[in-house]
């Protein structure tokens, strides 16, 4: 079910009303039936997947906090197989085959490896990696396992945050549905907020850039390199929109039911540097990654190299989590460069900017800092949106003569940037959208309206509201698109 569809809309007040309304000791099983009910409605047999994994690890949870010594090691390594075998065979079995195939191919021979025809089950990777999280943390000793069934397949299930995250913590989530939830005003009022905010995001942000993005990267062979750019900063904004709106709308509904989520998103395009960047953007997936795979490797904690490595592989890692596709890959190894290359130079990057005086004039350093990153942010994103590899480069190259194209425009005195094709439809509202989006953004830093929105007057709230509300009704762009991380 997608949040952003008429479903939904009769969906979350239903089920968050007889929530309330039903004995505490019931509201689990309410909770569990309608995210089976959202979970099914995309392709209901993959639920069957779902409950065997959830059975696994619950058993695997109880066998390891009773166990000792190597006994408790196998049964986290049972568990983990279990988990990262549905991952292999449903989203990466096809990759490797054909990839097998296409090297045989190369080298003169053929063989056969027979490829799968199904489809892959929706949000698999994150209620995979919630579940991994799970039995990590009863294995360390930092958080008991968990004996209602019902709750931890709650806390595997659980509607808001099944499909696209935040990837939870056991020690974050599980207590929570043991608690009685009160039907409590600021909780509801914060939670309705939130939810507002991240339709904008996804429906009259997001979904109108798409028009123009879609286009630009499934035809980009006979695109100017203007338009290419354009599009790389559109798609930019796109994901964010789309992902940090899905994760908005999932914190805000879960707490309206009086659960409080982690925050994902916190402004990652004000970074300035990438290490930040990854500290703002998908910030449960990047801490899951930090504290078991990072950490589990020796982190900082070993040689330099070995350091240099441990990031390097860790995002290759998180690349290909995203997506069993090279330009997932390469996407992820572009981010483990980039954060190798600054930890190699960031003494002749201190000494450059201590010797152009840059560093004493600090707007202006942040400045700089924060447009490099988004710029090496936005050249990555070319190969997480395009179609394939070869597609990618060809972006790329593209994109790298721009400055060249701008040169021959401003020497021919021509209104270049007013003759491209949708620069009204598409191109000019897009941008206007970005501006209002990091408007919105300062206006929240500075005026720290998460943590005061509150104690604003009532008709300041009201006409944000209704702004809101205004946007979604005639600006919002209503055809069920999907949320783009629902196909990880």
């Amino acid at each position: 079910m997608l949040f952003n569809s008429i479903e939904f809309l009769l969906f979350f007040p239903i089920v968050t009303i007889l929530f309330f309304l039903l004995p505490h000791k019931f509201r689990w099983f309410h909770l569990l039936a309608a995210s089976c009910v959202f979970y099914m409605y995309f392709i209901p047999i993959y639920i069957v997947i779902l409950f065997a994994t959830i059975i696994i690890d619950y058993f695997a949870g109880i066998l390891i906090e009773n166990a000792d010594g190597r006994k408790r090691k196998w049964y986290l390594v049972m568990s983990l197989v279990a988990n990262i075998g549905v991952l292999a065979v449903f989203k990466y079995y096809n990759f490797f085959a054909e990839n097998i195939i296409e090297a045989f191919h190369l080298s003169g021979h053929h063989v056969n490896i027979p490829l799968l025809t199904i489809a892959l089950p929706i949000g698999l990777s994150f209620h995979t990696f919630q579940a991994m999280s799970y039995t990590i943390e009863v294995y360390r000793g930092h958080h008991p396992a968990e004996r209602h069934f019902g709750i931890y397949a709650l806390y595997v299930m659980f509607y808001p945050q099944l499909v696209a995250g935040p990837i939870e913590r056991p020690q974050n989530v599980l207590y929570q549905f043991h608690e009685k939830k009160y039907l409590n005003y600021e909780n509801v009022a914060h939670g309705m907020r939130l939810m507002l905010w991240g339709m904008v995001k996804k429906v009259v942000v997001a979904d109108r850039l798409a028009i123009y993005t879609n286009d630009i990267f499934n035809h980009p062979y006979d695109k100017s390199a203007t338009a290419l750019v354009i599009g790389a900063i559109f798609f930019s904004f796109q994901i964010f929109c789309d992902f940090s709106g899905y994760s908005d709308i999932a914190i805000g509904a879960a707490r309206v039911m009086g659960f409080k989520l982690m925050t994902n998103f916190n402004k990652p395009y004000h970074s300035r540097s990438i290490s930040e960047f990854w500290k703002r953007w998908h910030i449960s997936l990047s801490t899951w990654f930090r504290d078991y795979l990072y950490i589990s490797l020796g982190g900082n904690r070993v040689a330099l190299p070995r350091v240099y490595f441990n990031l390097f592989f860790v995002f290759l890692v998180s690349g290909f989590w995203h997506g069993a596709n090279w330009t997932f890959i390469i996407w992820g190894a572009l981010h483990g460069f980039y954060l190798v290359f600054a930890l190699l130079t960031k003494g002749v990057r201190e000494k450059a900017v201590n010797a152009t005086g840059v560093g004493r004039v600090k707007w202006l350093n942040n400045f700089l800092d924060v447009s490099i990153t988004f710029v090496l942010v936005v050249f990555a994103w070319i190969f997480f949106r395009a179609n394939t590899a070869h597609d990618a480069f060809y972006i790329a190259r593209r994109c790298l003569d721009f400055p060249a194209e701008m040169w021959r425009v401003i020497r021919t005195h021509r209104l270049y940037f007013l003759e491209l094709p949708g620069i009204y439809t598409m191109i000019l509202p897009g941008f206007f959208a970005i501006f209002c989006l990091e408007l919105a953004h300062i206006i929240q830093l500075r005026f720290r309206l998460p943590d005061t929105f509150d104690s604003k007057p009532a008709v300041f709230r009201w006409a944000l509201y209704y702004t809101g509300f205004f946007l979604l009704v005639f600006f919002g762009v209503y055809e069920k698109t999907q949320f783009i991380y629902y196909q990880f």
